[in-house]
């Protein structure tokens, strides 16, 4: 990971919840330079930190804003929406018989032709290869039994594995709010 003293392309903006934390990790809660000057103008944020940078209208001038916070709290304590992606980061982005990380995709644990739903507490991360091994089998048919038992997990927990995959680049503005698992280099 790279921190850049310079800002990154097009100039996104760190964003923060009321408490001062990002609203997400994984991906990093960044909004375009644009969304964040109308959020400035519509009073639903406080600007942080900024840029060098300046952007002028006919009547005023602005400094582009590098980390915002929002004014009111969004609560984090929904539970998170079934998507491929948060299955992905659940799982850790391996799949759940053989561990590779290489051509993801997604089983059900109790196939589908045999009743088992679409949910967090039946799908798991496969990687093609196990997935096509363990084809309309139940996991004692096939024996291939997940890692892990699927389940429903929290906002708090997908947030937490988000940690571990931190962007290529970050500006040195955010440092400051943001905390990663691994060791950063300046």
């Amino acid at each position: 990971m790279e921190v850049l003293s310079h800002p990154p392309t097009g100039w996104p903006a760190l964003v923060l919840n009321a408490d001062f934390r990002p609203l997400s990790y994984y991906p990093l809660s960044l909004w375009p330079w644009q969304d964040v000057i109308k959020a400035v103008f519509l009073d639903r944020v406080d600007v942080v930190s900024t840029y060098d940078q300046t952007i002028r209208s006919p009547s005023c001038e602005f400094q582009l804003p590098s980390v915002v916070a929002l004014k009111t709290y969004v609560a984090q304590d929904r539970p998170p929406v079934f998507t491929r992606f948060n299955l992905f980061l659940r799982d850790s982005f391996c799949c759940q018989y053989c561990r590779r990380a290489e051509d993801l995709t997604f089983d059900h644990v109790m196939p589908r032709s045999l009743g088992g739903r679409t949910t967090w507490e039946n799908i798991v991360t496969a990687c093609a290869r196990c997935n096509f091994i363990k084809g309309g089998k139940t996991p004692v048919q096939a024996n291939m039994h997940p890692f892990v038992k699927p389940r429903r997990p929290s906002t708090f927990e997908l947030q937490e594995r988000g940690r571990r995959f931190p962007p290529n680049h970050l500006h040195q503005s955010w440092m400051d709010f943001l905390y990663w698992d691994t060791e950063l280099e300046a």
